[in-house]
């Protein structure tokens, strides 16, 4: 079930971002196996934003889901893929001390397979983008 490469945590680093590997599926479609993210720790979390937190049984463990919104005692986070368990719904909302940072970028690294010039051209159109927050459905509804 783990979330990001264990070496992903920030050490006494003197700027505020560290890179993360994501290692599984709970986050599918905005993160796939492989990906490297770009984490600010210490940002400001909102409900919508994709949050790298320890997990709140296993400490030693780094996971990465979507703050969705916040609750007495921490914020309550899900996977985007909702077949792949292993969030909120299974241990509750995470106190605030274990949310570590906000996503801010996502980069997929090129498969060996995209060797052809067209695919080295789509790779490179779709291989870096900004991970976005998501607007919980509750507030799109009201908006309207």
């Amino acid at each position: 079930m783990p979330e990001l490469s264990q070496d992903a945590e920030r050490s006494s680093a003197p700027l505020p971002f560290g890179v993360a590997e994501v290692t599984g599926p709970s986050m599918v479609p905005t993160l796939h196996h492989g990906d490297r993210l770009l984490v600010h720790y210490g940002a400001r979390v909102r409900p919508g934003d994709v949050v790298v937190l320890r997990h709140p049984f296993q400490q030693d463990l780094l996971v990465v889901k979507r703050a969705t919104e916040r609750r007495e005692g921490g914020w309550w986070v899900r996977g985007d893929n909702t077949y792949a368990g292993g969030d909120s719904t299974d241990y509750g909302t995470v106190p605030d001390e274990l949310v570590l940072g906000r996503v801010r970028f996502r980069y997929r690294p090129r498969r060996a397979a995209q060797c052809s010039p067209l695919a080295l051209v789509v790779w490179a159109l779709s291989a870096a983008r900004p991970v976005l927050s998501a607007r919980p459905v509750s507030r799109r509804l009201r908006a309207r």
